[in-house]
């Protein structure tokens, strides 16, 4: 205070002076669709898509030259793949949901802030000014979405190439019987939405270690390498019942999905169980991001 004028510590939040400016609407800051536009046009979304639209190619080339045969007695998800359309986008997603969709989700989630501080481009964001939490928010969503993509590309592609390659119809349960097409293509929607579920967990951890570094590589193979580890833990049989709480023991609960009566059990502890750790890491992650120093 002085002569009676009420003067602003050097450190007054900016984007609280200006929220007073004639037309600035936090809301209106960082468009979803101008940040969905900047992330799908970058190069590494472009190679990811590529990626999996080729893997159903590279299978049907697979079985084309392989033997189909299982070597034993007892008929796996793979001796079918060859059976239907439908067979073969499961198969494709039975061979994909241990690792390889792990890697869109930790690349969506775990570049997407990082990558702007390694470009020293985020500081600038923020003066524009975008609210903390609106960047965040912004970037998640679009980011998920990616992710979400990602797995329905996937199937897709399979279901059409499978298609083309071994025909329309049921789906062949490896159990014996089979579904209905129209049966099986709902049931394969849900297999799609549970892994999306499952995957929380890793978008939850990359996108917490994307607020926490600079460098987007650490971000990403920081949520991989733990996303690996967990998947090791859970071939330790003396772990016991403690396995249940790790979220890679109910990675393949959505098989449940592709029986003749659906079992919603384990897919329903998984989701709970991903879920859980998910929120806790997004909320990790806006909490830290509010009180970090952006310095790049």
């Amino acid at each position: 205070m002085s002569g009676g004028t009420l003067t602003q510590p050097p450190g007054a939040d900016r984007t609280d002076r200006a929220e007073t400016a004639v037309g600035y609407r936090a809301g209106r800051t960082l468009p979803l669709r101008v940040e969905f536009a900047r992330q799908l046009k970058r190069r590494r979304t472009l190679v990811m898509g590529a990626v999996l639209a080729l893997l159903p190619f590279v299978l049907v080339i697979a079985m084309a030259i392989g033997d189909p045969g299982s070597g034993n007695n007892q008929v796996t998800l793979m001796d079918t793949a060859t059976a239907s359309g439908a067979n073969f986008a499961a198969v494709n997603l039975f061979v994909s949901a241990g690792f390889l969709l792990v890697i869109p989700v930790a690349l969506f989630c775990g570049d997407t802030v990082a990558s702007e501080a390694s470009w020293s481009s985020l500081r600038y964001l923020l003066a524009a000014p975008v609210p903390r939490a609106r960047l965040l928010w912004s970037k998640l969503t679009v980011a998920l979405a990616l992710s979400l993509a990602a797995m329905v590309l996937l199937p897709v592609i399979a279901l059409a190439v499978g298609t083309a390659a071994y025909g329309w119809g049921p789906l062949q349960i490896p159990t014996g019987g089979a579904l209905a097409t129209g049966t099986a293509l709902q049931r394969l929607v849900i297999v799609i939405a549970y892994i999306f579920a499952s995957q929380l967990v890793t978008a939850g951890l990359a996108f917490w270690l994307s607020t926490r570094t600079d460098a987007p590589l650490g971000a990403v193979g920081g949520a991989v390498g733990l996303t690996i580890v967990g998947n090791v833990l859970d071939a330790v049989t003396a772990l016991g019942h403690w396995r249940e709480f790790l979220p890679a023991h109910w990675q393949f609960a959505w098989a449940d999905a592709i029986q003749p009566h659906m079992e919603w059990s384990g897919m329903l502890q998984g989701t709970s169980v991903s879920v859980t750790y998910a929120v806790v890491l997004f909320a990790l992650a806006f909490r830290g991001f509010a009180r970090k120093d952006v310095v790049s």
